[in-house]
């Protein structure tokens, strides 16, 4: 018998890919989900090939259909026999200076990152609130603690609109639910792949995604991953001056 069950959204690469496979080896169920269909099978047939004993049940999504993802996530309830933890994890890197011509990249970005993952957490909570309990993760950034500037702006604020999501859910105390948040560092995937020769303080997906599963798996309310170096690092970003803090972003 398995250890639990998990929806993870954004789950054909990168980060989501990458919690997988770490829950998957740890025991959990999965229900996976993402635009890319094919992606999704292939993942699903390298886990069920190292643990052929977990269940792992893929849906297509894509988060900007919000019928969408009530629809897809109570399917996987259904499938999966309940859900006991969701992670909000899908989203986009893009954008642009704001004033540049590029308000198509930064609505996109917005609308994808915030509005997305409210759909996917009023969808969580549905399920949540009528099983009695469930584990609600939303997957932010560390650039969530400050305005960025330039290409980061609007990323910097949807991944803000996602911990305050995360914070006002957690404030309500659902009974049975608990609510983290995970604000991830330099963490190598497909959305940053373009950055990566040039981004200090940059690990491998594997590690940082080990630090990721390891606050999820203990619960916690609030996570700086890898916590070194950003937990010092989130501490400097809350109250530097910004033009100091801009040189990070």
């Amino acid at each position: 018998m398995g250890r639990g069950t998990i929806i993870i959204t954004g789950a054909s690469s990168g980060l989501g890919a990458e919690m997988a496979r770490g829950f998957a080896a740890l025991g959990y169920d999965l229900g996976l989900c993402a635009r890319r269909v094919e992606r999704l099978e292939g993942l699903r047939s390298e886990i069920s090939s190292a643990h052929p004993e977990r269940r792992v049940v893929i849906e297509a999504l894509d988060v900007d259909d919000h019928e969408a993802v009530f629809r897809v996530f109570g399917a996987l309830a259904e499938e999966l026999g309940g859900v006991d933890r969701v992670i909000v994890n899908a989203g986009l890197g893009k954008g642009a200076a704001l004033g540049t011509g590029r308000f198509d990249a930064n609505l996109r970005t917005a609308t994808t990152n915030f509005v997305g993952a409210l759909a996917q957490t009023e969808a969580a909570l549905e399920i949540f609130r009528a099983q009695g309990r469930g584990h609600l993760v939303m997957i932010s950034s560390m650039s969530a603690l400050r305005g960025m500037r330039k290409a980061m702006t609007v990323y910097a604020a949807t991944k803000a609109g996602v911990s305050a999501l995360a914070e006002g859910v957690r404030s309500e105390r659902i009974p049975g639910v608990d609510v983290s948040v995970i604000h991830p560092g330099y963490i190598r995937s497909e959305m940053n792949e373009h950055v990566r020769q040039r981004t200090r303080f940059m690990v491998d997906t594997e590690v940082g995604v080990r630090s990721m599963i390891a606050a999820i798996e203990r619960r916690r309310t609030k996570a700086y991953v890898p916590a070194w170096p950003w937990v010092p690092i989130g501490f400097a970003m809350r109250v530097l001056p910004l033009s100091v803090v801009r040189r990070l972003a």
